[in-house]
């Protein structure tokens, strides 16, 4: 079992939505394993391999249509890549797809229905809401690095793409966004 334990989380280096240490405590917390747990029960370490390889179907369906519609971009001359297209350049493989800026925060969904909601987002367009679980408050993170940056949603904890979100919803979530709120509310209240 610890073997399987192992194998199990080697799969996540190659496939994991919501970043390595997230995507495996999601799967503890809703398979009922612990972390550091090395004699499992069989069926929950099957039932969790099954939701990974379900999400991984749903990410390479995405990866295909995407890059059938590339294809035609390209024979179009369109050759510049467009947002979605660079968010996607910078997930590629599956890995860190709804990446979750803390380990520990992450939505309850299987991951596969976390995928398809964040792949209809990215295929509908700039929305105000996160596209995994609905909510509409987003706080900015920025770890010096270009990976883990931009809107972090205050629900569910995903990094969600920049591409669906509305100029509106990035701009409330950007640094210093809640001040200058405060700042137009008093001049309003002065003038």
């Amino acid at each position: 079992m610890a073997l399987r334990r192992y194998s199990l989380r080697k799969c996540l280096e190659r496939f994991a939505p919501y970043g390595h240490r997230a995507t495996w405590d999601h799967l503890c917390r809703r398979h009922g394993f612990g972390h550091e747990d090395r004699d499992l029960d069989p069926a929950r370490l099957v039932a969790a391999l099954d939701e990974v390889e379900e999400a991984r179907a749903v990410w390479l369906a995405y990866e295909r249509r995407f890059a059938e519609r590339r294809r035609r971009e390209k024979r179009l001359g369109l050759r510049s890549p467009g947002p979605v297209d660079d968010w996607h350049r910078r997930t590629w493989g599956g890995n860190g797809v709804a990446r979750c800026a803390d380990p520990a925060v992450h939505p309850r969904l299987p991951l596969a229905e976390a995928l398809r909601r964040l792949i209809a987002a990215l295929e509908a367009g700039p929305g105000g809401r996160c596209p995994v679980c609905a909510g509409a408050r987003f706080v900015w993170r920025w770890d010096g690095g270009d990976e883990a940056r931009g809107p972090v949603c205050a629900g569910c904890g995903v990094l969600v793409p920049a591409p669906v979100l509305s100029a509106e919803a990035l701009a409330a979530a950007r640094p210093g966004a809640g001040r200058a709120d405060a700042r137009a509310g008093a001049l309003a209240a002065v003038g």
